[in-house]
């Protein structure tokens, strides 16, 4: 029972290690995030059409879903015209990498 306390209350304490460092420059780095995935030509196309048919067109910076890959730390965008997911992009939280 001990054994299992711990592992909860490690489970809370190492949490924090799993979300990305924000870097500390206000919302600038969510700005820059969503601006970095709005701003690429094929989402340029996709938002103009959605428009068109008179789709609301949103960006999700999700987060509290953060993805890690060779040691890198990624803040996934979703894409979605009128509540219907289009797509998900990865963007470092600095703004300089974009991995779809």
């Amino acid at each position: 029972m001990a054994s299992v306390r711990c592992f909860i209350v490690l489970c809370f304490i190492c949490a924090p290690a799993f979300a990305c460092d924000y870097p500390d420059e206000g919302n600038m780095p969510l700005r820059r995030a969503v601006a970095k995935v709005k701003y690429l030509p094929e989402t340029e196309g996709w938002a103009a059409e959605m428009h068109q048919a008179g789709a609301v067109v949103q960006y999700a910076l999700r987060l509290d879903r953060p993805k890690r890959e060779h040691g890198r730390c990624y803040w996934p965008v979703e894409l979605r015209a009128d509540g219907k997911l289009w797509r998900v992009l990865y963007v470092t939280p600095d703004g300089k990498v974009l991995k779809k």
